[in-house]
């Protein structure tokens, strides 16, 4: 499991998230898709989220080197 909190995943999460945003942003405003623009946005949200827990994970794992 030790892979969830290496650098790499972190950062994948994180850009997926704003990927996800960056979609929601743009879907806005367009209409009949502000269902799918709040959907793309609690992703991102999610998604986000879950790298900063990730990440504060990895500096309470620190390193043994």
């Amino acid at each position: 499991m030790e892979w969830l909190i290496a650098r790499p995943t972190v950062i994948a999460i994180a850009i997926a998230g704003g990927i996800f945003s960056l979609s929601a942003m743009l879907l806005q405003n367009r209409p009949g898709r502000a269902q799918l623009a709040r959907r793309l946005n609690i992703t991102s949200y999610f998604l986000m989220g879950t790298s900063v827990l990730f990440f504060i994970a990895a500096g309470f794992h620190g390193t043994n080197g």
